[in-house]
């Protein structure tokens, strides 16, 4: 049965990287921030298998990654990085297992996506796996088999929870393009065919059956229209890269219910405007796509542009606590 977008996403909830090293003060972040729609927070600061590729790396079925000076290969067999990442990701389910007892609700789980992964991971001859096609479907497959094994480790530890699988995708659109760099960067890979890519995409998100899923990226020019056709639930995306040029996708978007998780506020350090101002350009958004202004509570979800890592653990605290009072003020004054 599919749920509808209310009850799948809350009103607010973050993107996935916190400040700092210590798993549980994040997880109590975390969820005393979002009672409604807490996520599994990310803490890069801890170092290599805690960084974004490196986690999910370490999710990968029978695909093994270290670290070497030129970021993650894939190798014969796993080795420290791998453990360490495991172990790291381990730690995180402990914490955020202690901070939601009982809890019942939406939960969200981060993992890059294969794309993105296909971009930065490097097969043995040190190229990006991006540029060998077969690579790229025994990635994706690996990814999804590795996905499923850590939902069901979710779900078993917190067993009230409607699990939502969050796809990093940055390098989404530079894929798309043919933008992204060879190893030695001067030249860049082929454009992937946008089916391929759809596919890949599909694949991976088909492991969360009917359950919610959602695709981020903080680049420019999120392919709204393709990641819809690929089954997403929500998009992700740092609201500030929005030109008018997006209005149509976007309309169509709301329109055949997906939901919007929209980055209004700034992921570093700096003065957060009142509330109100935050989702002020989302209003002006749904006054220019003609929508209804009942429909905001119910197509978005407000977050904090991109990830955190970079930020303060203070101000990473009132940018959470800011997210909830900005879609409140949307909930109460949809005009």
């Amino acid at each position: 049965m599919s749920e509808n977008s209310q009850t799948s996403f809350g009103a607010a909830t973050g993107v996935g990287s916190m400040p700092g090293t210590d798993a549980r003060e994040a997880a109590k972040t975390v969820t005393g921030s979002f009672e409604d729609f807490p996520y599994l927070a990310e803490l890069p600061a801890r170092g290599p298998g805690a960084d974004m590729i490196g986690r999910t790396a370490g999710m990968l079925v029978e695909l093994y990654a270290r670290v070497e000076p030129s970021g993650w290969r894939l190798g014969d067999r796993p080795g420290r990085d791998t453990r360490r990442a495991r172990s790291w990701l381990g730690e995180d389910l402990d914490a955020l297992e202690e901070y939601t007892q009982d809890y019942e609700g939406p939960l969200k789980v981060q993992a890059v996506g294969p794309w993105t992964l296909a971009a930065a991971l490097e097969l043995r001859n040190g190229e990006a796996v991006l540029s060998d096609a077969g690579a790229c479907r025994d990635l994706a497959a690996s990814l999804a088999e590795g996905l499923r094994e850590h939902l069901a480790e979710v779900r078993r530890r917190v067993p009230g929870a409607r699990v939502v699988l969050q796809l990093d995708e940055p390098s989404l659109t530079a894929v798309l393009r043919g933008q992204v760099r060879t190893a030695s960067g001067y030249r860049t890979h082929r454009a992937v065919d946008r089916q391929v890519v759809e596919a890949g995409l599909r694949e991976v998100l088909g492991v969360h059956g009917d359950g919610p899923t959602v695709v981020h990226s903080c680049a420019p020019d999120v392919p709204f229209a393709l990641l819809r056709r690929a089954g997403v639930k929500g998009v992700s995306f740092d609201f500030a890269l929005l030109t008018e040029r997006d209005d149509e996708v976007i309309g169509e978007a709301v329109e055949a219910g997906t939901r919007l998780l929209a980055g209004v506020v700034p992921g570093t350090d700096g003065p957060l405007s009142d509330p109100a101002g935050s989702v002020s350009g989302v209003r002006t958004l749904w006054r220019r796509l003609g929508l209804h202004p009942g429909l905001l509570a119910d197509a978005v979800t407000v977050t904090p542009a991109c990830g955190l890592a970079g930020a303060s653990p203070e101000y990473a605290r009132r940018a959470l606590a800011h997210c909830v009072r900005a879609a409140r003020s949307l909930a109460d004054n949809p005009e």
